[in-house]
């Protein structure tokens, strides 16, 4: 899980830094998911997938597609 995150970063050439400022995520917290030294949270994995461009269940294992699924627009989740 922690190497999916790591990789999916990379791939995307973003630093740790730039995950902070995607996220809200401390990058000292960040780096600790990445070396699984801690967990994330649900909020804060929801925010890591949609930073990168993926789903939760690929951050989590559960599949080996990272393209994330089909996300609702601003107008759908005001409904």
């Amino acid at each position: 899980m922690n190497q999916r995150l790591r990789e999916l970063r990379k791939a995307r050439g973003y630093t740790q830094t730039k995950m902070q400022l995607l996220t809200g995520i401390d990058q000292s917290d960040y780096s600790k998911i990445e070396q699984g030294t801690r967990y994330y949270t649900f909020e804060q994995c929801k925010r890591i997938a949609v930073a990168l461009d993926s789903s939760m269940d690929y951050l989590a294992g559960l599949t080996d597609e990272p393209e994330p699924y089909p996300r609702k627009t601003e107008e759908q989740n005001l409904d």
